[in-house]
This record gives structure tokens, C-alpha cells and sequence, in this order.
């Protein structure tokens, strides 16, 4: 347990003595009660609200329930001091012992600190990356790619069963113009001059070899055949090859998804069907007319009949068609059917999508609310655009891709470890810059290297113990002092941040931490550039060397647990 929910913990049974004696009423909602740092170090160590938030519906005055609080917690041994802030913040200065068994719990831990069972017995889907399966992977992927990955890490730290899920869609017309595009490429190579590609197929040089493998499997034999002949396994083979490419782009980056599950096998298998079948006998589907278009109608549009459903019931602004007119699947009603299959096996649905597809996400948070009864949470993460850019300049488009810079020729010019690092750095629906120089500089500025480098100073320093023959005797970490403890309070917080990044869906939070606590280090490494008897290394004091030398690898334990929260490797040595 972590040091936050063990006084939780310690606040609860505080308050649970309170509704013994009669103080509280009993069943009053503690869910608004936080334990956390208060905004101010120099008010203590810990911070709760408990008094403010229980004080109204307990029909008690703020400032006296907090002295009741606070006479219960000052008995702790644990805590050094409690005081009353304003109307009612409870602060709390714990003990330095309190703060030195933190740190060995940390060693004690390792990679399992930071660990929680908050979300034990719940299974979370999270469904990332599904690009078409039209080409290789390029960078507009990549973001969505390497945050849907880190928070299903998250979410597995914290104790769920997670569902790393990718949806090809391999059932609408941009599939139909890759096997065109294949077949161009086919018969280029079986010797035909094909010239410029014709607009509206896909251009890049990535489709030669399929055309080769699919002249070696057919040879001649579709090249004047009508397209009705070839389309259907030109488009297989074309959709498979191009899922090879992306599985292979993805694997760069470290990501591998548990399923992969196909639009067009979906729809064959009737789960569509299924799906307009379980609400229309639930009165969520009925056949009606949409409303003309606002402004000026078009002159082609009439009103026709189709199944539509009732989204408005769940906070749409408008019913939605989940058949065309035609009696084809709109791609609202095929993500339904699709949204309904993942509901059957995960109790939780997390969406990584880009920002252009904003506009539909009412619409399916609609009819997942309908399809499960409003049982499984449902979160949509947006995410924003990457602009590729060199010393400021934009970056020009790749040439065997076709129209865009591919994910696999960024990874292999900075390294996969930049990448993850770099597209966590901000929020996911906050736009990015990804500047090649910036990325690899070995700045302050560049959170990337700055974390990095505080792990690498971190693992110099026992070398250099032993290389200067200091004989380390067990750790006395009385010998730490204020600046010390300052960075295991900074540490300690880590299990706390984990929960809250699982809980808000927001893995950048791990990279703002790490680079606080990396800054923290920093600091207190840099002490000893004007002061000698601030370094870690004393020739003269193993005592305090090996309780500093303890110190700086806890932290260097806690930098190396975030980083593989996100995927990315801890350095040893900077380069």
C-alpha cells in the first residue's frame, strides 16, 4: 500500500470512529475526500479536505469537525504535527522516519512500486492505432498509436485485464481502391508500362511488392480479366500484405495488440444485424425520415425511410441512420455492431481516435450507452495532430510512401525510445511539434534527454564508489537531510500520479512527473558544484555516501519504473 492510501486509509478509520461516537452521521459519501500534497510545501507534508466536504451534509461547522479530525490523526506515529488551515484544510507534517521507511520501501519494491490493485476484476478494452490497412504507418498514427499503447500499460499496473484491440477496416471502398491499386502494380510487374499512377489509387512504391508476389501467384491471368474476376482476391491479398507491413511498423515502437478484428468478417458473421435486432426490440431503432439538411437543401436530396436510431435519447443532437438507402451499413451502424461485439467480453471501452473524427463521438458514446444499458464506461481519447519538422522547417513527404512521412524511417533515424518519450510529452488533444533536432538535443529543454541523463548520472555513481575504493557500509539514513528527504516526498508521489493517470485515461502524466522528479535531481545534484560536502560521493564520509549513493537509487528506481510505464528504456550511459 501505498504511503498516500495508507493515510487514507488512516483518515477513513478516523472517520469511522467519528460515526461510532455519533460526531458524523453514518453513510455520508467520502468519495470527495482527498488525501493529497498540499499546493504549498511549507503547509506540510499532506493535505486532506475531509472536514470541507463532510462538514455540510454532516450539518457541522468545518473548523470543528477538522479539530475532531485532527485530534484523531496527531495520535498517529507517523505524523509529526496537524494543523487547521482556513475554514478547514487539515495539513500534516509526518515524521522523518516516516519518510526514510519510504524510501526502503521503494528499494524493497523495485519495479513493483508503484503498483496498485484500484482496478482488480475489471476488463478494459482499449482499441488503438485501426489505421487502413491501405499502406504503411506514418507519423499521423504514430501519437494515437503510442498513447493507446502506455495507457493500456497503465491500466494493466493498476490491476486491470486490458484488451489491446486494433480494427481493420477492410469493408469500405478505400479497400476496393488498394486492390486497383495492387492490380496497377501487378501488371507493371509482369513487364506493362504503367506510367503515372492514376489518380485516385494509392501511388506509393510500398505496392510493388505486393504486384510482384501477386504476378508470381497468378501470373497472367487477370491482366485483361474484368474487374469483377480479381477484385475480391486482389483486395485479400493486398489487405493481408499491408497488415504484415503494419504489424511489422508497429513492432518498431514496441506495440503488439492482442486482436485484431476485421470490419468485413464482422459484417459477414451478421453482427450488424444482431445489433439493430437487440434495439429495435429494445425501441432504440424504428424507421423514419431525417430531416432535410439545414440551410439550403441540395437539389438531389429527398426524404427517404431508414432505420434510425433514437442517439438524441442519450444526448446526440439528431437520430442517426445505421442503414443507407441502398440497405448497406452507414459506418455509424457498422461501428455499433462493432462497439457491441467489444461490450460482450471487456467492462470498459477506451477509444484512441484522431481529432478529425470528433464529430462522430456522440453518436457511438450513444449507442454504447444503448448496447450496454449504460453499464460499461466509455471513454473517446482525441487525439491531436503531429507537424514533422527539421531545425523549424517542415519536413518533406516520402517518396515511396507515396504523400507522408512513414513511422518506420522516423524510428529509425532517432530511435524508438524518442519517439515514445516525445509523443507523451504533452496532452493527447493538445497539438505537438516533433522537430528532428529538438528531439535528440541534450538539453534541459528536451525532457527526453533531460530524463534520461538523470538515470545515467544515477547509475555513474556506484562506479564511481568503487572506483575510488570506498568501502560502503549499510545505509544510516539518519544521515539524510531536509534537501534529501525533499526528493523522497517527490518519489513517494509516484504510486499516487500512477492511479490518478489510470483513473483519468492520461499517460502523459507519468512523462510531466518524470521530469519533475528529474529536474529535482538535478538540483540536488548540482548542490555540490558549490558546495563540496553537498556531492554524493565523499572520500571521507562513507557514511553519508552510501546513504546519498541509497538515496539516488531509489530515485533511479522510480525513474526507471515511469519509463517503462511508457515503453521506454532507461539508459545506463548517455551516448
Amino acid at each position: 500500500m501505498s504511503l498516500y492510501n495508507r493515510f487514507t486509509a488512516h483518515l477513513d478509520a478516523v472517520l469511522d470512529a467519528l460515526e461510532a461516537d455519533g460526531t458524523l452521521p453514518a453513510g455520508l459519501n467520502r468519495k470527495p475526500v482527498t488525501v493529497e500534497p498540499p499546493r504549498d510545501p511549507g503547509h506540510g507534508d499532506l493535505a486532506t479536505n475531509a472536514a470541507m466536504v463532510l462538514a455540510k451534509p454532516a450539518g457541522s461547522n468545518p473548523r470543528a469537525l477538522a479539530e475532531k479530525i485532527v485530534a484523531g490523526l496527531e495520535r498517529l506515529d507517523e505524523v509529526e504535527s496537524a494543523s487547521i488551515a482556513g475554514p478547514g484544510f487539515i495539513n500534516l507534517k509526518l515524521t522523518d522516519a516516516t519518510w526514510r521507511a519510504e524510501l526502503a520501501a521503494i528499494h524493497a519494491e523495485a519495479e513493483e512500486y508503484g503498483r496498485s490493485s484500484t482496478g482488480e476484476g475489471v476488463t478494459v478494452n482499449v482499441e488503438y492505432v485501426s489505421a487502413n490497412p491501405t499502406g504503411p504507418m506514418h507519423m499521423g498514427h504514430c501519437r494515437g498509436a503510442v498513447v493507446g499503447d502506455a495507457l493500456a500499460t497503465l491500466l494493466e499496473h493498476v490491476g486491470h485485464k486490458v484488451i489491446r484491440e486494433y480494427y481493420i477496416n477492410d469493408a469500405g471502398g478505400q479497400v476496393d481502391v488498394l486492390a486497383r491499386s495492387a492490380h496497377v502494380r501487378y501488371r507493371e510487374a509482369l513487364g506493362e508500362a504503367v506510367g503515372e499512377i492514376p489518380e485516385g489509387l494509392y501511388p506509393g512504391d510500398y505496392l510493388v511488392p505486393v504486384g510482384q508476389a501477386l504476378a508470381a501467384e497468378y501470373g497472367d491471368k487477370y491482366v485483361g480479366a474484368p474487374e469483377s474476376e480479381w477484385l475480391v482476391p486482389f483486395r485479400t491479398r493486398a489487405v493481408a500484405a499491408m497488415m504484415e507491413m503494419i504489424r511489422s511498423d508497429l513492432a518498431l515502437l514496441g506495440i503488439h495488440h492482442d486482436i485484431f478484428s476485421s470490419e468485413a468478417e464482422l459484417q459477414a458473421a451478421g453482427k450488424p444485424e444482431a445489433a439493430e435486432k437487440w434495439l429495435r426490440a429494445h425501441d432504440l431503432v424504428y424507421d423514419g425520415v431525417l430531416e432535410a439538411p439545414k440551410g439550403e437543401t441540395p437539389e438531389d436530396w429527398e426524404p427517404v425511410e431508414l432505420p434510425l436510431f433514437r442517439s438524441t435519447k442519450f444526448g446526440d443532437d439528431q437520430d442517426r441512420p445505421i442503414r443507407k438507402s441502398n440497405g448497406s451499413w452507414t459506418y455509424f451502424g457498422a461501428d455499433m455492431a462493432y462497439h457491441f461485439q467489444k461490450a460482450q467480453t471487456a467492462d470498459q471501452l477506451i477509444d484512441i481516435w484522431g481529432a478529425d473524427h470528433g464529430g462522430t463521438v456522440k453518436r457511438i458514446q450513444a449507442a454504447v450507452a444503448a448496447l450496454t444499458e449504460g453499464k460499461a464506461r466509455f471513454d473517446v481519447k482525441l487525439i491531436q495532430m503531429v507537424r514533422l519538422l527539421r531545425d523549424g522547417e517542415p519536413v518533406k513527404m516520402s517518396k515511396r510512401a507515396g504523400n507522408f512521412v512513414t513511422l518506420a524511417d522516423v524510428v529509425r533515424e532517432v530511435g524508438k525510445d524518442v519517439v515514445r518519450f516525445t509523443m507523451l510529452t504533452r496532452k493527447a488533444d493538445a497539438q505537438m511539434d516533433f522537430d528532428f533536432a529538438k528531439v535528440v538535443e541534450a538539453s534541459k529543454d528536451n525532457p527526453v534527454f533531460y530524463v534520461q541523463y538523470a538515470h545515467a548520472r544515477i547509475s555513474s555513481l556506484g562506479r564511481r564508489a568503487e572506483e575510488a575504493g570506498i568501502d560502503l557500509p549499510a545505509p544510516d539514513l539518519s544521515r539524510l537531510g531536509t534537501e534529501e528527504l525533499g526528493l523522497v516526498k517527490l518519489a513517494a508521489q509516484f504510486p499516487r500520479v500512477v492511479e490518478g493517470a489510470a483513473s483519468a485515461r492520461e499517460p502523459h502524466r507519468i512523462a510531466f512527473y518524470l521530469n519533475d522528479l528529474a529536474s529535482a535531481f538535478h538540483s540536488w545534484w548540482n548542490l555540490g558544484n558549490d558546495n563540496p560536502r553537498a556531492r554524493v560521493i565523499l572520500t571521507d564520509d562513507p557514511a553519508t555516501t552510501s546513504a546519498r549513493l541509497f538515496l539516488s537509487r531509489g530515485i533511479g528506481q522510480i525513474i526507471r519504473n515511469g519509463l517503462a510505464l511508457m515503453g521506454v528504456a532507461a539508459l545506463n550511459e548517455m551516448q
